[in-house]
């Protein structure tokens, strides 16, 4: 092994969220309480990759499901969630930005009636030049995803 690689500890079952654009695994960790979960976790930041920096999230024994990688491509379009089995990949999911978001965020918009009434965040979903961004269904204002995240912390 030369000393530019590092190896990581391979996981049994669980979950390896890869191809995450440099800078967003920490907001995938912080959006799903991974850090909460009481599993062990893995995450490497800014590693070099084929198309440049990424950050990548092993989790043990979480397996995610097709509805919770959609909302993973709302932070990072070109992430691959792999499903681990047995030492093994199980399966390989692309995932799709979802058409709608309900319950997940809060309208960073103060003067939205969303904040004023007993109802729930929601948001159509659109891409804007390679970018999530996220519609208010109250107010209907657009924002990028990564204002709406900012705001929800």
């Amino acid at each position: 092994m030369d000393n530019t690689t590092m190896t990581v500890e391979a996981i049994e079952n669980g979950t390896v969220i890869d191809h995450i654009p440099a800078g967003l695994g920490l907001a995938i960790l912080r959006h799903f309480k991974l850090d909460e979960s009481g599993n062990r976790i893995t995450v490497g930041f800014n590693l070099k990759g084929k198309r440049g920096n990424k950050d990548l999230i092993k989790i043990q024994n979480i397996r995610f499901d097709e509805a919770e990688a959609a909302q993973i491509a709302l932070f990072a379009p070109t992430a691959t969630v792999n499903v681990i089995e047995n030492f093994e990949v199980a399966q390989k999911i692309k995932p799709r930005l979802p058409e709608k978001v309900e319950g997940i965020f809060a309208c960073p918009n103060d003067n939205c009636a969303s904040h004023n009434e007993p109802v729930v965040g929601t948001f159509t979903v659109k891409s804007a030049h390679g970018e999530p961004r996220l519609k208010c269904f109250f107010c209907e204002k657009s924002y990028p995803i990564s204002w709406v995240v900012e705001k929800n912390k």
